[in-house]
């Protein structure tokens, strides 16, 4: 789970009946900018109730919370700490009756745990995170016409650095001195070769509804200065083509600046009940 410097959460406002109470999983570069925009009341109709990392939970004034005691206050988690967090926390969240908003879509690449957070009790929300699009892309796949997607990110060769890498691997990449394709495969193989970077193929499977028609590609280019992802979709009602260009997170070069952002919109979303996410 990443982690940032330390920063200061201001005091909360008093909760308001009916607001949706949420909870933060992550301190990194998604989950600080999330929990400071909630903590501040930045968010209309959500309030911010605790966030949670490796070391355990606190309310948003730092105030420990005992165990897991925390997901009785709570009626949103918003994962934003990695595929081990949803492994090892969706579960319990779901079970509890208590909606998951996941941003590390590529941990449902494990077919058993995405059965198990689609079970419920609690409600699963995917957030699309770093692209768009992908509302077209949702409406040929529910019409039956969708042929095919395929989606191709390229990002700087430092931040797809792997440690199932060999040596010769590592040093091809950062030797690079043009564009240059590191791994083709299923959504699912993408976003467990790359965790912190490739969770947008598993968002393109999650609305194309099927991964076999979905194809997705990692290149590594010394010369970008914005990650690229660019998507495109075959339907026997037309093409479709789609690129999203962002810049990387200061704080984490491996995530888009876009994220955060994203992950709010979702929580406004959700607390005025509109369930626009993916």
């Amino acid at each position: 789970m990443s982690e940032a410097v330390a920063v200061p959460v201001p005091t909360a406002p008093r909760p308001r009946e009916g607001d949706l109470r949420v909870v933060v999983l992550g301190k990194g570069a998604i989950g600080a900018p999330v929990r400071e925009a909630l903590a501040s009341g930045h968010v209309q109709g959500a309030q911010l109730t605790a966030i949670v990392d490796r070391r355990g939970a606190t309310r948003p004034d730092g105030e420990p919370i005992e165990g897991d005691t925390w997901l009785g206050e709570a009626d949103l988690v918003v994962e934003a700490a990695g595929q081990p967090a949803v492994a090892s926390l969706g579960t319990s969240v779901i079970a509890a009756g208590v909606d998951l908003l996941v941003l590390s879509i590529g941990a449902l690449g494990d077919e058993d745990l995405h059965d198990r957070l689609s079970a419920g009790p609690g409600r699963l929300y995917l957030s699309t995170g770093a692209i768009g699009g992908l509302d077209v892309l949702r409406a040929v796949a529910d019409a039956g016409t969708l042929q095919y997607a395929r989606i191709e990110t390229t990002k700087k060769p430092r931040t797809l650095i792997q440690d199932w890498m060999s040596q010769g691997q590592r040093a091809e990449l950062l030797d690079a001195v043009s564009r240059v394709e590191v791994l083709r495969g299923s959504p699912q193989h993408i976003a467990g070769a790359f965790p912190a970077s490739a969770n947008v193929a598993m968002a393109v499977a999650a609305a194309a509804g099927s991964r076999s028609l979905v194809e997705a590609a990692v290149f590594a280019d010394p010369t970008c200065t914005v990650t690229t992802h660019e998507i495109t979709v075959e339907s026997t009602t037309g093409t479709y083509r789609f690129q999203i260009a962002n810049r990387p997170s200061p704080e984490n070069p491996a995530t888009s600046g876009l994220v955060p952002l994203s992950v709010l919109r979702a929580i406004r979303d959700l607390a005025g009940r509109k369930e626009t996410v993916l």
